[in-house]
Parts: C-alpha cells; structure tokens; sequence
C-alpha cells in the first residue's frame, strides 16, 4: 500500500499520532479511540503493510510501534506528521491512562469502565 493512501485516514492518523507518544497494544488503541477490534485490526494492518508501523508480541498481546526504518526513510514524512498533531483528547487520554492504574488486563476484563473512569478525569 501506498504510505500516503495509508496516512490519508483519520482513525490511521489518530493511530500514529498515539504510537508517535508510545508503542501502545492493539486492545489500548481500540480503548483510546474507541473502535471495535476489528476497525483497529484493519487500519493496523494497512500502517503495517505500508512499512509504516511493526508489531511484536508479549504475552498474549500484541504492540504496535512506528517503524524505525520507516522514520530513517522517510524523516520529512514523519517529521511534518509529528509536527501537525497537537496535544487533543486521544492524547490526554493516552496520559491519563499512562499515569494511571490500568493496564491491558484491566481493558480486557472491563473496557467500558476504564474508559469512564479516563474520560471523567478528562472532563474534571
């Protein structure tokens, strides 16, 4: 696939604005913006085919990052990306699940629930 047909999608671009921050498991990016398994599967694995993103597995999990090869190759690309995103909801989210308790664990037992209990110290 095309890098830039791969960049042109909102939810590709929400994507790498949160893997630009930090490799993130598939269950976290479908939490944080909110779409089904199935949706992030689907826009993770055009990123991947276009070189864009790698995955690796830990556990019974599975993390996504930006590509190093692809930063290397393509550094004005990825520069002008970075430099476009601004800090919004999908990162304070990111933030706020960072510093907090939860985990994938937590997302797999009771996504619903982490997600309210983010997105009302979001509003605060």
């Amino acid at each position: 696939m095309n890098i830039l047909k791969a960049v042109g999608d909102g939810n590709r671009l929400r994507i790498l604005h949160l893997l630009m921050e930090k490799e993130l498991c598939v269950c976290e990016l479908e939490s944080l913006l909110d779409i089904t398994q199935s949706n992030a599967s689907r826009h993770l694995n055009k990123l991947k085919s276009a070189g864009i993103i790698e995955s690796f597995k830990s556990a019974q999990w599975v993390y996504y990052r930006i590509s190093d090869t692809f930063i290397e190759e393509h550094k004005e690309l990825y520069d002008y990306l970075r430099s476009q995103f601004t800090m919004d909801k999908d990162i304070e989210l990111l933030h706020r699940y960072l510093s907090s308790e939860f985990d994938c664990t937590f997302l797999r037992d009771d996504k619903e629930k982490v997600l309210k209990v983010l997105t009302e110290q979001c509003v605060k």
